[in-house]
């Protein structure tokens, strides 16, 4: 596939680097503006939530022909959000399917969530999970599913049924250890099934930008740790993955065929404007990574952001310094990454109740 337009896109995508964008909506699609960004900036996939979505429907008049004909039949809020959702995720998929076939199904890929209620409730994702790949029936989709315990062992089960899963909000290297088993456990049930595992890709979003915003209120405002924590988790989390490579387990299901499980920073939207505002961007690359960004994070990268090969590997002992002196300074890390995921988890919801309430009145709106 031709590169990226931009220097910086192009540069970074060299580097190894996937840059997907953070965000989706029908006049993206319909208008050109997905394939647009495709062009000058590289983006080589979408990612999606329940935020994203209920920004996108909040106001458009692009959902209008759609939920007129769902009110029409008698549609609830509930399937209207499963049909208009997974009909963006079919559009954006079908935008991508050049770059799918192109990169081997490693890009060209579209995340779907499962609803965020389901977050601790293994069996009902698993159910939800295949009824949306159905649903998109298309092979470049991914399914969301958040990395809470009951979601670990969900992870194990879709990916043994041999559909591809986003693993998402993850904040601890504790737990992102734990994602990478509940991989490798799916792909050897899969194996074990017969299905073919180079058919099954995933990605483990590792989140950053939260991080740093949750840990930085912490501390004192004069205090030289503000602000460095997300990368510094994150870039530790991709040591991580090396090490995961070398075991004779991964080296077993790569010689059958396995997929990488790629690191993907999330939440790479700079909240503090004290920060560099590609500082997510920048200090993350590494061969084998994905960085799904917001619209502004991406142009600013574009324009101003700078592009170090490998830059990651070479920060680790730097890294492992900047989390042992924020023990030192009081901060706990266990409480603040388990404080993170309760959250998200909460965002999601309450965004998705958004969502179901906006699709809703619009309904309303048709029958009367």
């Amino acid at each position: 596939m031709a590169t990226a337009n931009n220097e910086n896109a192009a540069a970074i995508t060299e580097a190894g680097v996937s840059l997907w964008l953070d965000d989706l909506d029908r006049t993206r699609l319909t208008t050109g503006n997905l394939q647009e960004m495709m062009t000058e900036f590289g983006i080589r996939g979408v990612t999606t939530n329940p935020a994203i979505f209920q920004n996108a429907l909040k106001d458009s008049s692009a959902y209008q022909e759609q939920l007129a004909k769902l009110a029409e039949s008698g549609a609830d809020a509930e399937r209207a959000v499963t049909e208009v959702t997974s009909t963006d995720v079919a559009l954006a998929c079908d935008q991508f399917a050049d770059l799918y076939n192109a990169t081997g199904g490693q890009d060209g890929r579209v995340s779907l969530e499962v609803d965020p209620r389901l977050a601790h409730d293994t069996a009902n994702t698993v159910k939800q999970a295949k009824d949306l790949a159905v649903r998109v029936g298309r092979p470049n989709v991914m399914i969301k599913i958040p990395a809470t315990e009951a979601g670990l062992a969900a992870i194990t089960e879709v990916i043994g049924e041999g559909i591809s899963v986003n693993v998402t909000l993850i904040f601890s290297l504790g737990r992102y250890r734990e994602v990478i088993n509940a991989y490798l456990l799916g792909l050897e049930k899969a194996h074990a099934a017969g299905i073919p595992l180079n058919d099954i890709h995933s990605v483990a979003s590792f989140f950053v930008s939260r991080l740093d915003t949750k840990i930085d209120a912490l501390l004192p405002a004069d205090s030289m740790l503000r602000g460095k924590a997300g990368v510094a988790n994150a870039q530790l989390a991709y040591q991580i993955f090396e090490q995961s490579l070398e075991t004779e387990r991964w080296k077993y299901l790569a010689a059958q065929g396995a997929n990488l499980q790629r690191p993907l920073w999330a939440s790479t939207g700079v909240k503090d404007p004290a920060l560099p505002d590609t500082l997510y961007v920048d200090e993350l690359i590494a061969p084998h990574t994905v960085n799904t960004l917001p619209e502004k994070t991406l142009r600013a990268f574009a324009d101003h952001g700078t592009v170090t090969e490998n830059y990651i590997q070479s920060r680790y002992a730097e890294a492992e310094q900047l989390l042992s002196a924020l023990k030192a300074a009081g901060v706990s890390y266990q409480r603040v990454v388990e404080e993170l995921e309760s959250e998200g988890i909460d965002k999601f919801t309450d965004a998705w109740a958004e969502l179901l309430d906006s699709v809703q009145q619009a309904l309303d709106a048709y029958y009367h």
